[in-house]
């Protein structure tokens, strides 16, 4: 079953939080929702309902892969297009491929931290 796009969110949202050390807040914009570990940010959900859609880290090979198997997975907006990725809802856009999504994100966030800032494993 695909994931609307207010469970699209509400689902990034669950995921992120279910991990250790996860802050969030607005520190770029009343409209998007940040989310980071050790002040990496992994996960940006946008609050615009017009516009229902979260933004993730992404390993620059599975994010080509993701935007070609999916017509609703586009290039990260408004950052780095290798290495983020979008996500709305739509075919195929299901509860478990974004919480993956939230969690690699996560994952890759955290292998860029300096040993002594990672979280403990989960």
């Amino acid at each position: 079953m695909s994931a609307a796009g207010d469970r699209l969110q509400d689902t990034a949202r669950q995921a992120a939080l279910a991990l250790p050390d996860v802050s969030h807040g607005y520190p770029f914009t009343p409209g998007l929702d940040v989310y980071q570990v050790a002040g990496k940010v992994f996960l940006i959900v946008t609050d615009d309902p017009d516009e229902q859609i979260i933004t993730v880290k992404c390993e620059p090979e599975h994010a080509r892969a993701q935007v070609r198997g999916y017509a609703s997975i586009t290039p990260g907006r408004y950052l780095d297009k290798r290495h983020w990725i979008s996500l709305g809802p739509g075919p195929g856009i299901t509860e478990r491929l974004v919480t993956d999504a939230v969690e690699d994100s996560y994952d890759l966030a955290v292998e860029r931290l300096p040993r002594r800032d990672r979280p403990a494993a989960r």
